[in-house]
C-alpha cells in the first residue's frame, strides 16, 4: 500500500521524533548538564545585550553575567551554613528539653483513650548526645569513606558544577549566530510555523523565570520579615531561603518550613513557635497563590498542581537534581505544545 507524501513525511518526523525521546532517556546524564547550560543561557542572554548595548564587550558581558549568577547559586547554598550551624547547638542544647515537654503533653492525652506509653528519657538523651558531640576526626572519617565509596559520584557532579558554566559561557558568545545556524535546518516550508512555536514558547518561558524571580524576591522579603516579628533567631537565613527554594514547587516551600518549624521549635520550646511558624507561612501561601503568582507569572500559564507534582516525579526520576531544577520551564514548553495539539486536534476531522 502506497503512503500519501504527507503521511510519509509525518511518520518521518515522528520516527524521527522517537529517536531524539529515546536518546535523551538513555544520555539523560549526559545531556542534562548542557540543557541546564542552555537554560541559563537563555535566562542570561538578556542581560548580556543589555551590557552590549551599553558597549561592554560580549565576552565580558557573558562573564559578568555568570559571575552574577553563579554568585546566586552560591549565596542561596551559603544561606544553609548559618542554619545548620546554628539549629545543631541548639537541638543539642533543647532537643532534650522539648522531648520532655512533648512527652509530658502527650502522655495524659494519650491516657484518656487508655493508651499508656512510657518513655525511657535518659537513654533517648544518651543517645543523642552521643551522636551530637562526635569527635571532629569521626566526621572526617566518616566523610573519607562516604568520598572513598562515592567518589566518582561526587567527580560527576563537580564536573557537571563546572560544565554548565562552561556551556553557558559559549552559547552566550555565540547566540545570535548559533540561532540562526539552527534556523537554516528548518525546512522551508515549515520554518514559519516553527518559529511561531519558539516564538510561543519565549513568551511563555520569558514570562515565567521573570515572574517566578519577582515572587522569590518578594516572598524572601515576606518570610524574613515575618519570622524577624515573630522574634526567631534564624528568621533572615530561613526566611530568605524559602523564598528563594519556592522556583523548585513544593519541595522548596516544604523544606523552608520544616527549618522554620525545627527552629522555632527548638528556641521557644513551646507551641508559640509551632503557631508563629504555621500563622506567617500560611498568610503567605495564600497571598502567594492568590495574588502574587497570578499577578507576576500570570495565570494564562498557570499548571494544575496535580500535573506539577507529575512533572516534578517524571523530570526527577529520570534526570535526578537537575531534572527536578529544568521540570518547571519544560512544563511551560509542555503547555505550549498541548495548546497547539489542542488547537490541531478541534481544527482537524477527529473532532467532527
Amino acid at each position: 500500500m502506497l503512503l500519501a507524501p504527507s503521511v510519509k513525511n509525518a511518520l518521518i518526523w515522528l520516527g524521527i521524533g522517537l529517536v531524539a525521546l529515546w536518546l535523551i532517556w538513555l544520555l539523560g546524564s549526559i545531556l542534562m548538564p548542557f540543557l541546564v547550560g542552555m537554560t541559563l543561557a537563555y535566562v542570561l542572554h538578556p542581560l548580556v545585550e543589555r551590557l552590549k548595548q551599553r558597549r561592554v564587550p560580549r565576552a565580558l558581558g557573558a562573564a559578568m553575567a555568570l559571575i552574577v549568577a553563579i554568585g546566586l547559586f552560591v549565596g542561596l547554598f551559603l544561606l544553609l551554613v548559618p542554619v545548620v550551624t546554628q539549629l545543631v547547638p541548639l537541638i543539642r542544647e533543647k532537643f532534650p528539653l522539648l522531648l520532655q515537654a512533648i512527652i509530658n503533653w502527650g502522655t495524659p492525652l494519650l491516657a484518656r483513650f487508655d493508651i499508656h506509653v512510657q518513655f525511657d528519657i535518659s537513654s533517648m538523651q544518651q543517645t543523642l548526645a552521643k551522636y551530637l558531640t562526635t569527635h571532629g576526626e569521626d566526621w572526617a572519617a566518616l566523610l573519607l569513606r562516604s568520598a572513598s565509596t562515592g567518589g566518582m559520584g561526587l567527580l560527576v557532579l563537580l564536573g557537571n558544577l563546572t560544565l554548565i558554566p562552561v556551556v553557558a559561557f559559549y552559547l552566550l558568545l555565540d547566540w545570535e549566530p548559533t540561532l540562526a545556524r539552527a534556523r537554516s535546518l528548518i525546512p522551508p516550508k515549515h520554518r514559519d510555523a516553527v518559529l511561531s512555536f519558539f516564538h510561543d514558547c519565549d513568551v511563555i518561558l520569558g514570562q515565567y523565570l521573570r515572574g517566578q524571580l519577582l515572587v522569590m524576591l518578594i516572598l524572601a522579603f515576606y518570610y524574613s520579615l515575618g519570622l524577624v516579628i515573630a522574634g526567631f533567631n534564624l528568621a533572615l537565613p530561613v526566611g530568605i531561603f524559602t523564598g528563594l527554594a519556592v522556583f523548585v514547587p513544593y519541595v522548596g516551600f516544604g523544606l523552608g518550613l520544616l527549618l522554620a518549624l525545627l527552629a522555632g521549635a527548638l528556641q521557644f520550646l513551646s507551641w508559640y513557635g509551632v503557631i508563629a511558624v504555621a500563622i506567617v507561612y500560611g498568610i503567605g501561601q495564600l497571598i502567594e497563590s492568590m495574588y502574587i503568582t497570578p499577578k507576576f507569572v500570570g495565570e494564562s500559564i498557570g499548571l494544575h498542581p496535580l500535573l506539577v507534582i507529575f512533572i516534578l516525579l517524571a523530570f526527577g526520576t529520570l534526570f535526578g537534581f537537575w531534572g527536578i531544577l529544568l521540570a518547571l520551564p519544560a512544563g511551560a514548553v509542555l503547555l505550549v505544545v498541548v495548546r497547539r495539539l489542542l488547537a490541531w486536534y478541534r481544527a482537524s476531522a477527529l473532532f467532527v
